[in-house]
């Protein structure tokens, strides 16, 4: 099958990148087997951004590949050395592209060259250790998960924007206007359907410069469906005027000016948000004698509806300079009337939901109680679960937003079951809220206090110390030992050096006192 090189509606499916995971590290050097933490932060993902490019104009490519997808971010390392961000996608876009969702919730109207739309939000970074750390938190033993980017499904729907639409049956003439007005060349013949796409032309008439856009062929009952008009109605719904090109040379039994006319403004009708144009009728075709005479015949009849009747002959060129400067006092009028443009470029991103953070409720047949929202759901994802200490670090963060309390308030109690999160990516607690035992306040959960506490051998060195000072000052008396320190030996950190001095020097005395007892036995003998 072949692909059409024109195509106005498709359905896209983007993914963006994922966040790189933050890093847990410390930092470690010679002396410094405890340096601190220094792991770097993960890299964003990358977005996939919808961009209105004036030379695109179809949506062609993405008919051939609708799936796109941005690049992850990468992970931190040590030495805090954050991780690189993911490349943003940009999708071109032809301008008056719509976006909206496969429900039909219109997101987005791209209009105007550089307007963006931000289609799929790449996932944020996840935190190391080094940005972790605070003052009840020196050495995080943990580091935080990237977030996942956004996936999403949408209909991009092209709407040509041009000043003037042309409607008619098929084959009244619309594409030889555009023609004979224009420097367009659509493709002309004179079988009915032979426009399949939308051509636009650039007509200049005085001081205005306007476009023209020639809709593919309407039929009774478009609106429904029916040939080819239904694809092609919406390319009318952002022009300024309408014009109507009747054919009066048709030789199709049945159809006259009148009942063309009346036809095409009851599919315009049917399909909606046309009323407040304004119309002009060309009632093409006057070089053929029959169709003059039939054009005055009607001329009055129309203009007495207040319609403004232009016969012309696209073959001629009769008429068509009063209809182009016609048609360019309409452009000029609305846009006189029409707000100035702003010409900063739009950027539409997704809106930032307001309300609470987040809201809990009971789950039928005691099945425990849920938890949602926008905060608690994305920490939930950020936080890996293999690490005792970065779970903590989870409850810590539900308790300060308030989960904790609002749990208590309604009614939890020890053990119930708490689901954060909806669908497949819910996480299941046992609700264990904080508590405190005696006197003691127990350590925030999650916290590590590995540089707070001195290690038990500087202990041991500032206690002897503390005794030696006293010694030496009189305030502490003690025995001395075979070392002359007052210290017994297993209490002391001794060097590998130190060690084996000590116990060739208690060998040695080991082997003098066994000699002197010998020596006293030997005496004891002889006496």
């Amino acid at each position: 099958m072949a692909i059409p090189s024109f195509v106005d509606r498709v359905t896209v499916h983007v993914t963006a990148g994922r966040g790189g995971n933050g890093c847990a590290s410390v930092h470690r050097e010679k002396f410094k087997p405890l340096g601190g933490p220094d792991g770097g932060n993960g890299g964003d993902g990358g977005s996939v951004i919808l961009r209105v490019d004036p030379d695109t104009t179809t949506l062609v490519d993405y008919h051939r590949s609708s799936h796109r997808t941005a690049t992850n971010g990468a992970q931190g390392k040590g030495d805090h050395q954050a991780g690189s961000n993911g490349a943003d996608v940009v999708l071109p876009v032809p301008d008056g592209t719509v976006i909206s969702t496969p429900e039909g919730e219109v997101l987005a109207d791209l209009v105007g060259p550089g307007a963006e739309f931000v289609a799929a939000q790449g996932g944020k970074g996840g935190l190391g250790n080094a940005a972790l750390a605070s003052n009840s938190r020196k050495a995080p033993g943990f580091a935080l998960l990237g977030e996942d980017g956004e996936e999403r499904t949408l209909v991009l729907e092209l709407k040509v924007v041009a000043d003037v639409g042309l409607v008619g049956f098929p084959s009244a003439g619309k594409s030889s206007l555009v023609a004979s007005i224009s420097r367009a060349r659509p493709k002309i013949a004179d079988y009915p359907f032979t426009t399949l796409i939308p051509n636009l032309g650039v007509v200049v008439a005085g001081d205005i410069t306007f476009t023209v856009a020639d809709v593919p062929g309407l039929i009774e009952g478009a609106s429904e469906g029916r040939g080819l008009g239904h694809d092609f109605l919406r390319h009318v719904e952002r022009c300024a005027a309408l014009v109507h090109v009747i054919d009066c040379a048709t030789y199709e039994p049945g159809r006259d000016p009148l009942s063309d006319l009346d036809t095409i403004e009851a599919e315009l009708r049917a399909h909606g948000g046309l009323q407040d144009r304004p119309r002009l009728v060309a009632l093409n075709k006057i070089d053929v004698p029959d169709a003059r005479e039939i054009a005055e015949m009607v001329q009055a009849e129309l203009e007495e509806r207040g319609l403004r009747v232009f016969p012309i002959s696209t073959a001629s060129h009769e008429g068509l300079e009063a209809l182009k400067f016609a048609m360019a006092e309409i452009v000029g009028q609305r846009r006189a009337e029409a707000d100035k443009p702003d010409t900063t470029r739009i950027v539409i991103r997704p809106q930032v939901q307001g309300g609470p953070e987040f809201k809990v409720k009971k789950l039928p047949d005691d099945g425990g109680w849920l938890v949602q929202g926008e905060k608690p759901e994305r920490w939930v994802k950020q936080t890996d679960f293999a690490n005792a200490e970065a779970t903590g670090y989870l409850a810590d963060r539900l308790n300060r937003l308030g989960v904790e309390k609002e749990l208590l308030e309604l009614g939890a109690v020890e053990g119930d079951a708490v689901v954060i999160g909806d669908g497949p990516n819910a996480i299941v607690f046992d609700f264990a809220p904080e508590v405190q035992a005696g006197a003691e306040i127990l350590a925030r959960r999650g916290e590590d206090h590995r540089l707070e506490e001195p290690r038990p051998a500087a202990q041991r060195r500032r206690q002897k110390d503390t005794e030696y000072h006293a010694h030496r000052s009189g305030e502490l008396v003690t025995d001395r030992s075979e070392y002359g320190q007052g210290w017994v030996e297993d209490e002391v950190d001794l060097s590998p050096a130190e060690a084996k001095r000590a116990a060739e020097k208690a060998e040695k005395l080991a082997r003098k006192e066994a000699r002197g007892l010998e020596a006293q036995k030997e005496l004891d003998q002889n006496g």
